[in-house]
């Protein structure tokens, strides 16, 4: 009995941990992660998920920094008649009562000036700052250099 309790709890702990989730305010914030880079890259792009599912208010993600880079920004990418172009946007919309993905061809988080290269494995510290929940600390997770999306359950 207390091996089938205990392999439970392992169970639980480790899915706890691949979920690796943060909340700011009503906002879930869901697995921050990052490709790896090439040695000498200089840019890199972040991805997650905000989830305000459970709140009745919109807020707006305003500003990110990291100490992994000279610059983090807000950015969009879309593909303008065969050509992809990448902005810098002044906040990101996260509706009441919605989800908004930031990912890969779409809305995500560039750094730029990396201060050294994103390993697969590693992680980075990421602050996001919402214009009603404030700032909150997050740890980008750093996938294989190919990756399409986070390893691991969805979530």
């Amino acid at each position: 009995m207390k091996k089938l309790i205990l392999g439970a709890l392992l169970a639980v702990s480790a899915s706890l941990a691949a979920a690796h989730e943060y909340q700011a305010g009503k906002l879930l914030i869901g697995h921050p992660w990052a490709r790896a880079t090439a040695p000498g890259a200089t840019v890199a792009g972040v991805f997650l998920t905000l989830d305000n599912s459970g709140g009745d208010a919109a807020d707006k993600l305003v500003a990110v920094a990291t100490p992994a880079a000279e610059r983090a920004e807000l950015h969009s990418m879309s593909m303008d008649n065969g050509v992809m172009k990448m902005r810098p946007v002044p906040a990101i919309d996260v509706p009441a009562k919605a989800r908004q993905a930031l990912a890969p061809g779409g809305l995500h988080i560039m750094l730029t000036g990396l201060k050294q290269p994103l390993k697969e494995g590693a992680s980075i510290p990421l602050t996001l700052t919402f214009e009603q929940a404030g700032p909150v600390q997050v740890q980008v997770k750093v996938e294989a250099l190919g990756a399409s999306a986070p390893a691991g359950p969805k979530h």
